[in-house]
């Protein structure tokens, strides 16, 4: 169930993309790379631009519902306490104590000859 509304997620948030790049900006922008100057043709300057900007309504509005229902219902819930995150972690272990180096006896000189 989870993995399923992360889907959904990822494509309304991919969606939501795509309609945003797609609105004419006052300069241009993306919006002329992606060929939604034709569109302006076929629907109407006015109706392409409530079009779009009611669909990004739309889905801003489902990506947040998604997220806050993920969040709040899907998600597995542990149990409630009263310690944060990083005092419930793993407790740290006890390392081996170090070894004491190997002292090795000095090399013995040779007596001096006369």
């Amino acid at each position: 169930m989870y993995t399923f509304f992360i889907a959904i997620e990822i494509l309304v948030s991919v969606l939501l993309m795509i309609v945003i790049l797609m609105q004419a900006s006052k300069g241009g922008g993306l919006a002329g790379t992606l060929g939604t100057s034709n569109m302006g043709t076929v629907f109407g300057v006015r109706r392409t631009s409530d079009f779009l900007t009611k669909t990004t309504t739309v889905l801003a509005t489902l990506f947040m519902a998604i997220a806050l229902f993920i969040n709040l219902v899907v998600l597995p819930r542990a149990e409630k306490s009263q310690e944060s995150v990083i005092q419930s972690g793993p407790q740290p272990t006890a390392l081996p104590p170090a070894e004491q180096p190997v002292q090795q006896p000095a090399p013995q000189q040779a007596p001096p000859k006369n």
